[in-house]
């Protein structure tokens, strides 16, 4: 996925399409916080995700067995690209208004590694998801998320 910034500041995705409800500085603050938690999936660099999530995050849709905050969000991608090394996620669309923004992910990868009990082949890994964020002082203190799991599980093999 292409990025933006410079050698003075951080490589953040570009989004394929944005919608921003105005130009203001709280506008721009909730999409950096956005794309560098973007970023965090995108490549796995745990500062994206330190740098995008408040010391007060909540993942209101929390998976059972998942830690809490921070700690859970690289659990959970440390997890994934143990199974999907090669993972990646676009931003398709992204759009904020307020102190809330809302991204279509894309993530993409092979299946080459181990995910519970299962043992990768390669498999093409190719599903979406939607993320809800909720955005103060800059970091992301509240996300929703709704992963299609089916698609993913049908592809990882784990049912038919």
């Amino acid at each position: 996925m292409p990025v933006v910034g410079n050698a003075a500041e951080e490589s953040l995705p570009v989004p394929h399409h944005v919608t921003l409800a105005d130009n203001s500085a709280k506008t721009k603050s909730v999409e950096v916080a956005s794309l560098r938690y973007a970023a965090f999936w995108n490549t796995g660099d745990e500062s994206f995700a330190k740098s995008a999530l408040g010391d007060d995050f909540v993942d209101r849709t929390l998976p059972a067995g998942r830690a809490p905050g921070l700690e859970g969000a690289l659990q959970a991608s440390k997890a994934f690209r143990a199974a999907v090394p090669d993972l990646t996620s676009e931003v398709d669309d992204m759009t904020v208004v307020g102190d809330r923004a809302v991204l279509h992910l894309h993530f993409k990868g092979h299946f080459t590694g181990k995910f519970k009990d299962l043992q990768g082949s390669g498999q093409t890994i190719d599903f979406q998801a939607f993320d809800l964020y909720r955005v103060q002082d800059g970091k992301i203190s509240e996300n929703w998320h709704l992963e299609d799991n089916l698609t993913l599980l049908k592809q990882l093999g784990a049912i038919k």
